[in-house]
């Protein structure tokens, strides 16, 4: 059995975290999930500064665009840009349907680009996807490499 995986999910919309950590617990894999609901506060997690001084480096960013201090590209950008960093792989997750988002989340090296659904149903079957895929399927690099 694979260890747990843990996840970073960057939303300013607590309803979007309550309904990600539901469907997350009601699926095959261990997943942990942390949140932060800012950019700044993603940075602050990624690079263990500050409150998250101790916090784990996530197996797998979920990311949304829309966010305050520091929008989701910026964040992308960011993650990237660093070294110890840019192996994460980002799964951008937005209401955004617009091409220049789309275009612009993978041009800056997301790994992939989900839309929100806005049918609770069809909600929960994304992120189920998005957690077999990434922790089922896919061979994601060891921590600390």
């Amino acid at each position: 059995m694979k260890p747990a995986s843990d996840l970073l999910m960057v939303d300013d919309n607590p309803a979007d975290v309550a309904l990600v950590c539901e469907a997350l617990a009601a699926n095959k894999h261990r997943s942990r999930l942390h949140s932060v609901g800012d950019g700044v506060e993603a940075m602050a997690f990624l690079n263990h500064r500050d409150k998250y001084a101790n916090a784990i480096r996530p197996d797998l960013v979920i990311l949304d665009l829309n966010l305050p201090k520091k929008d989701g590209l910026a964040v992308l950008t960011a993650m990237k840009a660093a070294p110890d960093l840019r192996q994460i792989p980002v799964v951008i997750f937005s209401t955004s349907l617009l091409r220049k988002d789309i275009v612009r989340s993978y041009d800056l090296g997301a790994n992939c680009y989900v839309s929100k659904p806005g049918n609770l149903n069809d909600f929960f079957f994304a992120v189920k996807s998005m957690e077999e895929f990434w922790f089922g399927f896919v061979n994601l690099p060891p921590r600390g490499e």
